[in-house]
């Protein structure tokens, strides 16, 4: 037996072996990699679904339970701002934006019959029956009506049976 002519072919099977488990080894490593940055991707979008989810219970708690209309100061200027935007909203079909704006007017005159009918309306539109008569009630008895409010409010009470 020639020793010489067995170590030239043992080499070589031994550097086949590397060359085949190397390109493994490296796949292995960046499949491990991979995994992480989606394990990660998938908690920050969990984060994310939990962090909507609350947002979306407290709005629904909101719209449950409306602000009660009350009297006091006005700020004409904030109504202003508040009505227009909650008007953009409402014509853009963001019932939920609407609605804050129409409470930011409330809060800003909070005697205000066109405040009181922009959320009555709102209220009525995504079906919550009880705050919007709360609301068309606050108008239709609001001092500073222009008249249309009260007007109005009045047929709204009539047409929901909640006189």
């Amino acid at each position: 037996m020639n020793i010489e002519a067995i170590k030239p072919g043992w080499a070589a099977r031994k550097y086949r072996s590397i060359v085949l488990i190397l390109p493994m080894m490296l796949a292995l490593g960046c499949s491990n990699a991979a995994n992480d940055a989606n394990r990660r991707q998938v908690e920050q979008n969990q984060a994310l679904i939990e962090q909507t989810q609350q947002q979306i219970a407290m709005l629904k708690a909101q719209q449950n339970n409306p602000p009660a209309p009350s009297t006091g100061g006005c700020d004409k200027g904030v109504e202003a701002t508040a009505t227009h935007r909650g008007g953009d909203a409402l014509a853009s079909g963001d019932m939920t934006k609407a609605l804050g704006y129409y409470q930011d007017a409330l809060t800003a005159c909070p005697s205000s019959s066109k405040a009181d009918m922009n959320l009555a309306r709102v209220y009525e539109t995504l079906d919550n029956r009880d705050a919007a008569i709360r609301f068309y009630r606050a108008a239709a008895d609001a001092t500073d009506s222009d008249g249309h409010s009260t007007k109005d409010a009045q047929a709204a009470l009539s047409r929901l049976g909640a006189h």
